[in-house]
């Protein structure tokens, strides 16, 4: 296996530089985090925490370097972003829509929006699609918990998602 990747946060110190960034902004920054786990062996899932346009903390997804289902990108940064102080207010950045266990959390925790890149329709071709969880736990998105909004993405599911050996 290849060396564990790194959390990310030289990834975006550069755009936590800029005066102001935008949601786009930090979603291409969160893509090019999980995309570059990906590149390294890891899943392809990302996520960002930001309070008032700041990074607070990055992080990726680590099941497969943990061998611990729960090491979800979102978990990840709330556990990296809650050493800096209350989570209340602040914003995710995801790679993907929260499956069941991380919405939960981040509720929970005061989180004040989801924006994301890719929804379950787009993940379900490759296999990383949440639906049948919400389903088999009676869970209804409408309405949502908390701001869920999916943005553009500068990239095709495809290639975040794909299958790596076909590069």
């Amino acid at each position: 296996m290849s060396p564990a990747p790194q959390s990310g946060t030289r990834l975006v110190n550069s755009l936590t530089a800029l005066s102001d960034p935008t949601h786009q902004e930090w979603l291409e920054q969160v893509l090019h985090l999980a995309l570059t786990h990906r590149q390294q062996g890891g899943r392809p899932f990302a996520a960002l925490l930001v309070r008032d346009n700041r990074l607070v903390a990055s992080a990726v997804n680590r099941m497969l370097e943990n061998g611990d289902p729960t090491r979800h990108a979102e978990l990840e940064v709330l556990r990296e972003g809650c050493q800096q102080g209350p989570l209340a207010g602040t914003i995710v950045y995801a790679s993907g829509h929260p499956c069941p266990m991380c919405l939960s959390a981040l509720v929970m925790n005061g989180i004040s929006a989801v924006y994301y890149a890719f929804d379950n329709q787009d993940a379900a071709p490759f296999g990383f699609d949440s639906t049948a969880s919400y389903q088999r736990l009676g869970l209804a998105l409408k309405p949502p918990p908390l701001p869920l909004i999916k943005l553009p993405s500068p990239i095709p599911a495809a290639t975040l998602y794909g299958d790596p050996s076909r590069e």
